[in-house]
């Protein structure tokens, strides 16, 4: 039962041999065609085709995928297409009801059918003793969410502590706040989760980048914290790095007119103001996403898709 899979391979293989040996040189550029026929993409069974035919030089046989294959009609169509060309084919349709009617279907009508999934889909069932969810395309929206997370990880590093500020539109999350307030560990964690997170300091002094205030307001949050946490948390930083503890960074009054220019730009940016004073990561982080989510949409918020 376990070895079908290599058998449908094996098979595959022999079966290609055996039409371009008995075709007549003239013949080969009419050479039958192989549809691929999956539930998803038809990625996974386009490159094992490929992989068995690149084994064969100079071969003039067309591979053609047929993707997205949900219902018996769209078989039907398929095979009618498959016998006039009197091609053959090659599925990966995990969903074993559609699985089962593809194959009917080719032996109806005489079609050669080459399965690269029931058999090993049959074997762990028995092994796992579980049954499969049978959804297409699994395997790639893995990859997806994985190149996702990388690139959203990269873009936050790209664009942390105002870096690349002019090209801040294109983010996820628009971070901003005074120094320490926490903006670069919360737009990493939420980076690892793929948001696209560009954060933005805010100096006293200096005026923040005009780009800040062209972006869509709903997208940016403003981070503020108690004088106290803030003040705590630079002492902290002064003694690891051995600064000069009198320095205007721990400046009580200073401090305080910080936090408020801060404030006056978030009233001015029409910002969203969230109080990180005491609070892990991952409450903030959940609370920038549940308001995201209200406001956008699940899953409709984010710029763009690898």
């Amino acid at each position: 039962m376990n070895h079908r899979f290599f058998f449908a391979l094996k098979f595959a293989i022999c079966s290609f041999d055996l039409i371009e040996n008995n075709m007549a040189a003239s013949d080969k550029e009419n050479m039958p065609p192989i549809y691929v026929v999956s539930g998803g993409k038809g990625i996974a069974g386009h490159t094992i085709v490929e992989t068995m035919l690149i084994q064969y030089p100079d071969n003039k046989i067309p591979v053609v995928i047929e993707a997205e294959v949900i219902n018996e009609k769209q078989i039907a169509e398929i095979t009618d297409n498959v016998l006039k060309a009197r091609g053959a084919i090659v599925h990966t349709m995990v969903n074993r009801q559609m699985r089962n009617a593809l194959i009917e279907s080719c032996l109806l009508k005489g079609i050669p059918q080459f399965d690269l999934v029931g058999g090993i889909s049959d074997y762990l069932d028995q092994t796992l003793d579980i049954r499969p969810v049978e959804q297409p395309g699994l395997f790639r929206l893995r990859n997806i969410e994985y190149f996702r997370r990388v690139r959203a990880i990269e873009f936050t590093m790209a664009h942390d502590d105002g870096q690349n500020a002019e090209k801040i539109e294109n983010a996820d999350i628009i971070l901003t706040g005074v120094s320490r307030s926490g903006k670069t560990p919360l737009s990493i964690y939420l980076a690892m989760f793929g948001w696209k997170v560009a954060n933005v300091p805010l100096v006293l002094g200096i005026e923040p980048p005009e780009s800040l205030f062209k972006v869509d307001p709903n997208r940016v949050f403003g981070l503020n914290i108690s004088i106290v946490y803030l003040i705590a948390q630079r002492a902290s930083r002064i003694l690891k790095f051995n600064m000069d503890s009198d320095s205007d960074y721990i400046n009580r009054r200073v401090v305080r007119d910080e936090l408020d220019h801060a404030l006056r730009i978030f009233e001015k940016g029409g910002f969203t103001v969230l109080n990180v004073s005491n609070k892990p990561i991952e409450s903030t982080a959940n609370n920038i996403t549940t308001i995201l989510t209200d406001r956008f949409g699940a899953d409709k918020w984010q710029r763009d898709e690898v």
